[in-house]
């Protein structure tokens, strides 16, 4: 049974503006929009272009433009390898595009990062190597150390997936158990020219050694560091990870290491780029923005719950604002529903709001997919409104236990509020708008 969708023309108003704001602020970190003005202009040697992550494939495809159409670079003097989600590879012509999992890892990724640190390794004294990051990249990029096996690789993500560790620790973790993680690329590629990344931010803080878990940058975390995040969640590891997380020798690459010399980095994307678009659409819709934080962490129904505090002040002070903040919110699943952090959020709001009148939102990730099992066509969000319970509970539904079980994805599902834009091929982290008046 689904609930039929909410036919007040002011509410309605209120959810296409939301749907719309979502746009804006997605569109705003696109590398169509993004990257070009970064792009290094070609030079005589060779340009060894790696990318990985969910924007990995629209970032290799705007680099192949700007080399092969704008600038006429022959095709023997460009060597390039993206590795992009399941559903998020373009085509790119001189670019080897592979499409592998996340965020659990699988085989066509270990492949395509093993033949992307070939290439790195072979890079000599003329050579420039460009490397195109984005979230997701840790789950794309996937090489396990020592006898780590993926079966292995696979088990402790899903365990630290579940678990409610934040982005920092779960990756503070893997790069301890890889071969291309937390700087042990910019070593593969130590003998080339020049590294240049070019990196679009998925992370709170926006923290080099966080964003697709600091390939080519000095990694701040420890062996000690790591062991410590397993042993405080819980998390149960096999003896080749054990030997790893305790052999010295695997310790990550730290700052003053001669690899990071010729290394430079920067962010062409940010969270706050995305929100501040999403501010300004607001804006021009007659609402006034406030910015709540671009890098929100913590279990997402107890965000949610503040959330709906604040909405329900402006509302009695006769406000009409939109709330927006990012961030990246997590859910410690202790249910056997399906969902993710932005439909627990919402689920979460659409409670604490308890229907009341003139308040609307909407929480997604601005990958295009939030939680899941790993498909393209995963939903990214869910929207609230006034009539949300009303029409779940006509529908048969009981809101607070699908919370308690972590069963947001059908409870949106049911009453036709899931957010599915598909895949965006881009990734700054999470976008909320609650609309309020």
């Amino acid at each position: 049974m689904t609930a039929p969708a909410p036919t007040d023309p002011a509410n309605a108003e209120r959810r296409a503006l939301l749907s719309s704001i979502l746009d804006e602020a997605i569109a705003a970190a696109h590398p169509r929009k993004c990257l070009v003005g970064h792009l290094p202009a070609p030079t005589p040697g060779r340009l060894i272009i790696l990318g990985a992550g969910k924007a990995g494939g629209s970032m290799a495809a705007v680099a192949s433009r700007f080399y092969r159409q704008e600038h006429g670079v022959p095709e023997d003097r460009i060597v390039g390898l993206a590795v992009a989600r399941h559903g998020y590879g373009e085509d790119a012509p001189g670019i080897r595009m592979v499409e592998a999992g996340h965020p659990v890892p699988d085989a066509a990724g270990i492949e395509a990062t093993k033949e992307a640190l070939a290439i790195a390794a072979s890079a000599g004294q003329e050579d420039e190597v460009l490397v195109l990051l984005s979230g997701g990249g840790s789950a794309n990029w996937i090489a396990p150390a020592g006898n780590l096996t993926l079966a292995e690789k696979q088990a402790i993500t899903k365990a630290l997936l579940r678990s409610g560790a934040p982005i920092n620790e779960i990756n503070a973790v893997r790069k301890h158990l890889s071969r291309i993680k937390g700087g042990r690329l910019a070593v593969a590629a130590r003998n080339a020219k020049s590294i240049l990344t070019l990196a679009i931010s998925d992370v709170p803080h926006d923290d080099p050694s966080v964003i697709a878990s600091g390939p080519t940058v000095p990694d701040p975390s420890t062996l000690a560091d790591a062991r410590a995040i397993c042993e405080r969640r819980g998390i149960s590891l096999p003896g080749s990870a054990l030997a790893l997380l305790n052999d010295p020798a695997n310790e990550t690459p730290k700052a003053g290491d001669p690899a990071f010399a010729r290394a430079e980095y920067r962010i062409i994307a940010r969270p706050i780029d995305a929100l501040e678009a999403a501010a300004a659409a607001a804006r021009r819709a007659g609402y006034e923005p406030v910015m709540l934080g671009s890098d929100l962490e913590g279990e997402a129904r107890e965000v949610a719950a503040e959330h709906a505090r604040l909405a329900r002040e402006a509302k009695q002070a006769g406000r009409r604002v939109a709330l927006i903040s990012g961030g990246e919110l997590t859910v410690t699943i202790r249910g056997e529903g399906d969902g993710g952090p932005n439909q627990e959020y919402a689920l979460a709001l659409a409670l604490a709001l308890d229907g009341a009148e003139g308040i609307a939102g909407i929480a997604a990730d601005t990958d295009g997919t939030d939680g899941g099992r790993g498909a393209a066509t995963d939903p990214a969000g869910g929207l609230v409104d006034e009539t949300t319970l009303a029409r779940a509970r006509a529908a048969g539904l009981d809101p607070r236990a699908m919370l308690t079980d972590n069963d947001s994805t059908r409870f949106f599902a049911t009453i036709g509020d899931l957010v599915q834009p598909g895949p965006t091929r881009t990734n700054v982290n999470d976008c909320r708008v609650i609309l309020v008046g």
